[in-house]
């Protein structure tokens, strides 16, 4: 496999210093004009949500602020001076932060995976229309999005609720504290479920039912609109600093699923399936969303909570000494296998059960810590062909599947069980960092546009096994039984 990485001495013009907020870390690294990692520029800093019982899922905002600091000092040196012409930044979706008159955090930031509002998404349900709702904002009513989290805090927390003056994402945040100005990307301002995606402005619905002003928010700028400002790292002086992006745009863009042709699969701490359509659907499934991404084009998908989460779960709580999980994930399958639904953080698609929680059936006293470990990993396996099921309605037969994230690189046998229960192939890409690969193509294509980019490296393609077929049909079938009594039904 080739190497995909550039050194600096033979790095095209213009840099581009790119920097992702994930759910376990902050990184950063400087890509080049095609598009290539610069070797040995790239920081790291790891972090985790606190986490609750309750369904607590922040981090601290300012904590984020630093980790950035500390990668742009690290990467922008002085003798990159005249060569890093934008600065590109993607956070995990869906995250909220209250700002005070003093432009600091009065809130934790909260994260997509914080199910407090549970109940006011069922209220919220009662009181509107969730078709019509969808349709003008492309996402349903969960607690991953805001209107239910704005009414949440409100009814909770009225006094931190009254003293915000602006509300923000985590990386306008960012942007706001080490800039002293902010602008909202207009990925960003669809995954809160207030942006009208037909227009790319707030909605003025969503923003009443919130109990927000529209100047509570920021301007929402399509990813060619960057920011003109000067920091104080001397090698960007005269930079552009684009717009915050979400890391579900980043990471279809980086993994190469930048067509209507090529589905992603993602699988880090969370996942999803996405495709990039250049219209605006007007049907939508159940259980798909639809974020506009820019002036002309729209992400259609599905998105997990629990893909990576699951797996550390697993980690964690079940004895798995000795096991070699990859030899038990590439092995034939095995009916005697427990049926989980996996729900350690609640359900995004297809349901959105916002409180549902993990279900382990069909354990007995034979069952093992491998075969728990084997079934849980199917089950993630399974959520994905759930959503895959309603993609293909939409958006039909696609060319190409194409899988990146973490987890399809510490597992990538488990890429065969994903294979297996979709029924189709699954081409692995074997570049790290995908997501925030694909956040510096993005400001590439406004900086750098007549630059030819390197295609990324895939693996070989892992092709469903026939005689499997049945298995993974009748374990959808126990999967979307158990569904119906226990998730739905509750």
């Amino acid at each position: 496999m080739s190497d995909f990485r550039v050194p600096l001495a033979e790095a095209l013009d213009p840099l581009v210093l790119a920097l992702d907020v994930g759910s376990t870390a902050s990184r950063g690294g400087l890509y080049d004009a095609a598009g290539r990692p610069v070797l040995q520029h790239r920081h790291k800093v790891p972090h985790q949500f606190t986490t609750g019982t309750d369904g607590t899922s922040t981090i601290d905002p300012d904590q984020v602020v630093d980790e950035v600091e500390e990668i742009v000092t690290t990467l922008a040196r002085s003798e990159l001076k005249g060569r890093i012409a934008g600065v590109s930044l993607d956070t995990f979706a869906s995250s909220l932060v209250g700002v005070g008159a003093d432009g600091r955090a009065v809130t934790p930031c909260f994260t997509y995976a914080d199910s407090r509002c549970a109940a006011q998404v069922n209220a919220l349900r009662a009181e509107l229309d969730e078709q019509e709702v969808r349709w003008r904002t492309g996402t349903r009513l969960h607690s991953s999005y805001l209107p239910a989290r704005f009414r949440w805090l409100r009814e909770t927390a009225p006094s931190t609720f009254a003293s915000v003056e602006r509300w923000m994402s985590l990386g306008e945040y960012v942007y706001q504290r080490i800039l002293g100005t902010t602008a909202v990307g207009t990925s960003t301002a669809a995954w809160t479920g207030l942006l009208d995606r037909r227009t790319g402005q707030w909605d003025a619905g969503m923003l009443e039912v919130s109990g927000v002003a529209v100047e509570q928010l920021s301007e929402v700028r399509d990813p060619d609109r960057p920011l003109e400002a000067e920091s104080r790292w001397k090698a960007l002086r005269g930079a552009r600093w684009f717009p915050v992006i979400t890391d579900g745009l980043a990471s279809n863009l980086g993994a190469g699923a930048d067509n209507p042709a090529t589905v992603a699969a993602a699988a880090a701490t969370s996942g999803a399936m996405r495709v990039l359509v250049s219209d605006l659907p007007d049907e939508l499934p159940p259980g798909l969303w639809c974020y506009r991404v820019d002036a002309t084009r729209s992400l259609l998908g599905g998105a997990l909570n629990d893909v990576g989460r699951a797996a550390s779960w697993l980690e964690a709580n079940v004895r798995l000494d000795g096991v070699d999980v990859g030899a038990l994930l590439a092995a034939e399958p095995d009916p005697s296998t427990p049926t989980v639904l996996p729900y350690f953080s609640g359900e995004r698609s297809t349901g959105w059960a916002a409180d549902a929680r993990a279900l382990l059936a069909d354990v007995s006293a034979g069952t093992t810590a491998s075969m728990l470990y084997r079934g849980t990993m199917e089950g993630v396996a399974l959520s994905y062909a759930r959503v895959a099921a309603q993609l293909q309605q939409v958006a039909g037969q696609t060319q190409q599947i194409l899988a990146s994230g973490r987890v399809t690189q510490d597992l990538p046998t488990w890429l065969q069980v994903l294979a297996d229960a979709l029924g189709a192939p699954v081409v692995p890409v074997t570049i790290k960092r995908s997501t925030l690969h694909g956040t510096a193509l993005l400001a590439l294509d406004t900086l750098a546009p007549g630059v030819e980019r390197r295609p990324v490296d895939v693996g070989p393609t892992y092709e469903p096994v026939p005689s499997r077929a049945q298995y993974y049909t009748d374990r959808a079938a126990r999967y979307e039984q158990l569904y119906r009594s226990v998730v739905a039904g509750s």
